[in-house]
């Protein structure tokens, strides 16, 4: 890998913690002020609110300026959005403003790699970025339980800045200390290099790019592999995003678990992902990744058979095995989304329209959850059916897949051969 590679890593290990660490900070924040269930709920899809809504503008962002100073901004926007929260703005809103952050920063992290690196190093570059990604989900999951819990927040309060800034519960400390990572991680970013990739400037009129996008969206919707592929990552996210909130709610309700105790478990999912993750990098090839899609459906009756687990010695490894599919599914489908992506439409346009869909997934499911949760449904309700979602449409996925092939399949080996080619190409093919 070169050099830059490594850089892009560190930068987003340090936000991807924080953005976890301060999940669980939240989620703490809004038990203390005594707020109803269904807002905890609801940090999800507030996160992922501004991913759907700015969807048409942020891939273009991306693609108008170096990466680098692209990911720097998005950090900033983070840092506003933490400091919102522990100054008093309401949790939810001040989650939606680094979830604002994030969104432009996505396009950018993963746009890169498009350009500083071949297709053949697609996989292995995401398999790393993604295994880097869920390690630390599971260290910012432990890091924002340990950061609210008793003895870390005690001392962080009896720190002369905590005093200086009228810090006054643990949530605010963790906060706090979430700032300065995001710092680092914004260090990190002013030394991302440049690629040498030709930038493509915003237009003037911004809703110019309305057009742009749902066309590049149809585009990868029509392609005979962009569309499997965005279908399988658009489902993942989507319920992996909500899962996140309802394993802490499924801890609490199975094993009376605190938040500190709870956060550990999703850290265990995160495990079992980035293992998933690192062997899906070295075992499976760019043209092979479609292979993988049933492997979903067994992911999908797991999560259905949560609820009938009790007890901690089955939950560790029935967790670390869910997580485990879920890495070794989700590393080659996207590397073979961002591939079709970057050859039909540039890399910051395709990451957009992968976002807004994945994202939009988030949302309506977490909008549905939280509605749920105000109406009284229980956490094992709510596993059964995200289970049987999962199962149903990744079998659906796979029958669609399969169609291509029966009724496409010039088209589709053509496309597949363009995956084994390292050649770079501005139109590598698109369904019609």
């Amino acid at each position: 890998m070169k050099r830059g590679f490594y850089t892009i890593m560190a930068a987003q290990f340090c936000s991807s913690l924080a953005d976890n660490a301060l999940f669980v900070a939240a989620v703490e924040l809004l038990k203390a002020d005594g707020a109803p269930e269904w807002q905890g709920a609801a940090l999800v899809p507030m996160f992922a609110l501004f991913y759907v809504a700015l969807a048409p503008w942020v891939g273009a962002f991306a693609d108008s300026q170096p990466k680098g100073r692209v990911m720097f901004i998005s950090n900033a926007i983070k840092i506003a959005g933490c400091l919102m929260m522990l100054f008093g703005s309401h949790p939810l809103l001040s989650y939606a403003v680094v979830g604002l952050g994030a969104a432009a920063y996505s396009p950018a992290k993963y746009g890169i790699l498009t350009e500083l690196l071949p297709p053949s190093q697609l996989v292995r570059a995401n398999g790393w970025i993604e295994g880097l990604t869920i390690c630390s989900i599971i260290l910012g999951v432990l890091l924002g339980g340990q950061l609210v819990g008793p003895a870390v927040s005690l001392w962080l309060l009896q720190m002369p800045t905590a005093q200086t800034l009228g810090l006054g519960s643990a949530p605010h400390a963790a906060i706090a200390a979430l700032t300065l990572v995001y710092v680092l991680a914004a260090w990190f970013n002013l030394h991302i290099p440049k690629t040498g990739v030709e930038m493509h400037p915003m237009p003037r009129n911004a809703l110019a790019l309305l057009p742009d996008f749902w066309r590049c969206n149809a585009l990868l919707w029509r392609d005979r592999l962009g569309q499997v592929s965005l279908a399988s990552t658009t489902l993942f996210w989507g319920v992996s995003g909500n899962m996140r909130y309802i394993v802490l709610a499924w801890a609490g309700a199975a094993l009376a678990y605190g938040t500190t105790q709870a956060a550990s478990l999703v850290g265990v999912v995160a495990l079992g992902t980035a293992a998933g993750a690192v062997l899906a990098s070295v075992r499976v090839r760019l043209d092979k990744a479609p292979g993988v899609i049933p492997l979903g459906i067994v992911m999908g009756l797991l999560v259905g058979a949560m609820v009938f687990v009790r007890h901690l010695w089955v939950a560790v490894p029935f967790l670390i095995a869910l997580g485990a599919l879920g890495g070794y599914i989700v590393v080659p489908m996207n590397a073979l989304l961002q591939h079709r992506g970057h050859n039909l439409m540039g890399a910051g346009r395709s990451i957009a329209v992968q976002n807004f869909n994945e994202q939009a997934c988030i949302l309506g499911l977490g909008g549905l959850y939280s509605l749920a949760m105000g109406a009284g449904m229980s956490v094992f309700l709510a596993l059964g059916l995200f289970g049987g979602l999962v199962a149903a449409v990744m079998l659906g996925i796979w029958l669609w897949h399969a169609r291509n092939l029966r009724c496409h399949g010039s088209e589709v080996q053509r496309l597949l051969q363009a995956a084994r080619s390292d050649r770079h190409s501005s139109h590598g093919g698109q369904g019609q």
